[in-house]
């Protein structure tokens, strides 16, 4: 195989170690070029491409993880992964494990790793690497890694997020979520929410914030009730989708921009936890963004016009 086919060969899974490790498709991507440039401007064949390619990405993502965490501890209110809609890499023998580490909350659970943990972990845990890859990965002996691992487990074992396995059931239950949502039924919304639900956004300052937190089955069935309704008033669009593994949607404006999307964590038939990512520097993969600013100063018209009716 040229190097090319190689590369070409090994993009989905080395795009799916970058994401893993930095919460941001648009870096992840990035990374994955840096990559393919190293491995062309190599003199030498490697005898493992897939070795080569692989501590290439995680060297490169971790460099960057590095410098993006000054960054978020800089961020304007919550910060979330950027939205992921479909994952390249495909392996039916880590299927639990892939699905479970897309996830958006075990991707802010793995925010409390360093670096190099984050990297370990996701390499052992996900992608079943064996220490000698990893410890080449990483610039680590093995024994370093094996105490990295340790470590990293910890962290994770003490939040772990643990949804429900059927995922038709989700898909009903999220189905019937929408639906309430964008009829402004908070009966419907807040039987589906678990009693301590919460409802948070990633705006980033950039965009209207529908909400920082909001805590409580009611209080979060009456904020989504008395906001969602208004966007349909005004032909936004809500296209289900699977968001990180999880359910979701996509809300589009009537000229079909994207405005924000929404992730579902569903657990035990009940939603525990609704995420938006309002802010558009992490919707830009999707499509072409909307204007969220221009979208609320219309609802904002429409409430005060019937009021006055």
């Amino acid at each position: 195989m040229s190097k090319v086919e190689d590369f070409e060969e090994l993009r989905p899974l080395l795009f799916s170690i970058a994401y893993r490790i930095l919460g941001s498709v648009s870096e992840a991507e990035d990374a994955v070029q840096e990559t393919w440039l190293r491995f062309d401007a190599s003199a030498t064949r490697p005898t493992s491409a897939k070795a080569f390619l692989s501590t290439a990405v995680t060297r490169i993502s971790i460099d960057v993880l590095r410098s993006a965490r000054v960054r978020r501890e800089e961020y304007v209110g919550p910060w979330f992964p950027e939205p992921l809609l479909s994952d390249p890499y495909q392996d039916p023998a880590r299927s639990a494990e892939l699905a479970d580490s897309v996830s958006m909350a075990a991707l802010l659970l793995m925010e409390r790793l360093s670096p190099l943990e984050r990297a370990v972990f996701l390499l052992r845990e996900v992608f079943a690497f064996g220490f000698d890859e990893i410890a080449s990965a990483v610039g680590r002996s093995e024994a370093a890694c094996r105490q990295l691992l340790v470590r990293a487990r910890r962290h994770m074992e003490a939040g772990r997020p643990r949804f429900a396995a059927d995922s038709r059931e989700r898909r009903e239950l999220a189905t019937r979520f929408f639906d309430a949502l964008m009829n402004g039924d908070v009966g419907g919304l807040q039987n589906m929410l678990a009693a301590d639900a919460q409802l948070v956004g990633d705006s980033g300052g950039k965009a209207p914030q529908l909400a920082n937190a909001v805590v409580g089955a009611e209080k979060v069935a009456r904020v989504l009730g008395a906001a969602f309704p208004w966007l349909l008033r005004i032909d936004v669009t809500s296209e289900p989708r699977e968001v990180n593994g999880q359910p979701g949607a996509v809300f589009r404006d009537r000229d079909g921009r994207v405005l924000h999307a929404l992730v579902l964590d569903v657990l035990d038939g009940k939603v525990q936890t609704v995420r938006g990512v309002i802010n558009p520097d992490k919707l830009g993969h999707l499509g072409p963004v909307a204007d969220a600013w221009a979208i609320d100063r219309e609802v904002k018209r429409a409430r005060r016009g019937m009021s006055r009716g």
